[in-house]
This record gives C-alpha cells, sequence and structure tokens, in this order.
C-alpha cells in the first residue's frame, strides 16, 4: 500500500514537473518583468522632480546651511524670547480678574460688614485690581487721601510686575534681525573674498557665500516677527489690566467715600 501511494506521488511530481517545464519560458518571463518592474519605476522616479519636501524638512535644511555660528544665536533669541513670552503671558492671564464682580463684592462686604470684611474678600481674591483694594482699604481708618496715596502708589508696583522682563522680548526682537544682518554682511564679504582671490567673477564660486547670508537675514526677520506677535499681545493685556486697575481705584475711593458718609 505504501508502495502504492509512492509510485503516485513521484507520478504526480513528474507530471506537474512537465507542465512546469512547458509554461517555463512563459513563467520566466513574467517573473523577470515583475522584478524589472520596480527598478523601472525608481529610474522614472529618478528623471522625474523630487517629491516635494516637507516644511519642516526645508526648514532644518535651511537652517543647516545658514551656518552653525549666527543661526544658532538667532535660534537662541528665539528660544528665549518665546519662554519670557510664554512666561508672561500665563502670569497675566492669572493677574486676571473680574473687576465688576469684585466691585460690587467689596461694596456688599464693607456695607454690611464693614472694612474688616471688604479686606477679608480682597485676600480671598487674586490678582493685582484685589492688591489695591485691600491696600486701599487697609488705610481707610486714617483719611480718604491716606487711601488714595497708597492706592497709587501700590498701582506703581503692580504695573511694575506686570511689566517684569518685557523689555527682554522687545530686546530679541530688535536683536534677532540685526544678527541676521550681520550674517549677511559677513556672507558678502566672504563672497567677495572668493572672486577677488579666483580673480574671476563666475556664479557657482559666490553663490553659496551669497546664499548663507540671505537665509541669516531671512531667520533673523523671521524670529523677529513671531517675537514681535508675542510682544503685541502681552503690551495689549498689560493695557487691558491697568485700565481695570485705574477704574477700580476711583470706583474704591467712591466707595470709601460714600461708606465715610454713612457714619
Amino acid at each position: 500500500m505504501k508502495r502504492l501511494f509512492s509510485i503516485l506521488a513521484i507520478a504526480t511530481v513528474m507530471a506537474f514537473g512537465n507542465i512546469q517545464a512547458a509554461t517555463a519560458p512563459a513563467q520566466l518571463t513574467a517573473n523577470v518583468q515583475l522584478l524589472i518592474a520596480p527598478v523601472t519605476t525608481t529610474i522614472q522616479d529618478a528623471d522625474e522632480p523630487a517629491a516635494e519636501e516637507s516644511f519642516h524638512q526645508n526648514l532644518k535644511k535651511r537652517f543647516i546651511e545658514g551656518g552653525p555660528s549666527f543661526m544658532g544665536i538667532v535660534l537662541l533669541c528665539l528660544i528665549l524670547g518665546l519662554a519670557i513670552a510664554i512666561e508672561r503671558i500665563i502670569f497675566l492671564n492669572l493677574s486676571t480678574t473680574n473687576s465688576k464682580k469684585l466691585q460690587q463684592n467689596v461694596e456688599d462686604a464693607l456695607n454690611s460688614g464693614g472694612v474688616e470684611a471688604a479686606k477679608e474678600v480682597c485676600r480671598n481674591t487674586k490678582g493685582p485690581v484685589a492688591s489695591i483694594y485691600y491696600q486701599g482699604l487697609d488705610r481707610a481708618d486714617e483719611s480718604i487721601d491716606a487711601a488714595e496715596k497708597a492706592v497709587v502708589a501700590y498701582g506703581g508696583v503692580q504695573m511694575g510686575q506686570l511689566e517684569k522682563n518685557v523689555s527682554w522680548v522687545s530686546l530679541f526682537i530688535a536683536l534677532a534681525p540685526m544678527l541676521g544682518f550681520m550674517g549677511t554682511v559677513i556672507g558678502m564679504i566672504d563672497a567677495f573674498d572668493k572672486i577677488e582671490a579666483a580673480g574671476d567673477m563666475q556664479p557657482s564660486l559666490v553663490a553659496g557665500g551669497i546664499k548663507v547670508a540671505l537665509l541669516t537675514t531671512v531667520f533673523g526677520l523671521i524670529v523677529a516677527i513671531i517675537l514681535q506677535v508675542f510682544y503685541n499681545y502681552i503690551i495689549a493685556k498689560i493695557d487691558s489690566i491697568v485700565n481695570d486697575m485705574e477704574d477700580a481705584s476711583i470706583t474704591l475711593i467712591d466707595m470709601l467715600v460714600a461708606y465715610k458718609n454713612k457714619k
């Protein structure tokens, strides 16, 4: 029985072997075409323009081409400027309070519980407006003039805290394009040095230096534009908070005058 199965297996293998031998040329041709197709596609793609690089890859490539000396300093300006700007934005957002609600709460507490109750409301509220209210209420027992002077003086202190480190952002805004222009000048000098050494004006000889020069200028301007947007937002936010402080100061003095008249 086993011998019968062996014979049948051998016969089957021989039959399929003959069939494959008969179809070998066609199969070989098909296999060769399958193998050649990717290579042909690759060659055709090589003849065509390369696929467009992503923005990140292109930016990285241009940054490396600009040279590590000035490009690194420009990048440092961007990092430091963004760090300070983000810190200021977070601080200013935390310093923003609902001035109208705070005024109403202080007035209600002042009428119901007196100065100490109003001061307790200010202690439990964050922001420069609440701090100014607290300083004015703390001098309310002395006189209205003393309270007003305390509000004005402490308002200046709070304004200084709001504007802290903002001047560094403006410095980096001015410094980044200046560094870019310096890189441009140095690149142009290098290009003219190559022309002088070669004794002939060849585009390929000066193209690299001019390219580096222009790249440093571009990146310097990009950094300045980015930081300028953050700087303007910070300045607008500071102006808004300062206006709230001034309005709140006037309202506090009016509340203290009305409170003194009731007594």
